[in-house]
């Protein structure tokens, strides 16, 4: 078994909107990443994904998001052995002024370009790629219109 969870890349006026994790969150306590979070069981369900994100996001930074586009999947394994999946999703900003909502869960709000998150020493990997990987989707699609 593994847990699935999902990310938002919500991008607002040329940044993207980060969250310092709680020191006590079980994986990657204390660290900055995008907002997001684990989908419920839910027995037979359509849109887990999006309504989850959609959810989360308004829990822990109290804004609301729309057109969801997906930009990237990944797999790891938690400090303490569980399996997750991961899929991020490209948001669009629809309301709401974002702050640290859920105390439990998030610290810290904060808003980086992707030129500071890519120089940033102390980020992990995997968030630098997300926001490479949202951001080429955003300027392709940009220029698609």
């Amino acid at each position: 078994m593994f847990v699935v969870n999902v990310e938002g890349a919500i991008h607002r006026n040329g940044k993207w909107l980060l969250i310092l994790r709680s020191a006590n969150e079980e994986h990657a306590g204390g660290s900055l990443s995008l907002v997001g979070g684990k989908c419920e069981i839910e027995g037979d369900s359509s849109n887990i994904l999006e309504r989850t994100l959609k959810r989360e996001i308004l829990e822990e930074v109290g804004c609301e998001v729309t057109d969801l586009r997906y930009v990237n999947s990944s797999s790891f394994v938690t400090e303490s052995g569980i399996n997750v999946v991961d899929i991020v999703f490209l948001c669009h900003h629809k309301s709401g002024e974002p702050y640290a909502k859920s105390n439990e869960e998030v610290d810290k709000v904060i808003w980086m370009t992707t030129s500071e998150i890519l120089a940033h020493t102390d980020l992990p990997v995997y968030l630098k790629e997300n926001v490479k990987l949202a951001d080429k989707f955003l300027q392709e699609n940009l220029y698609a219109n």
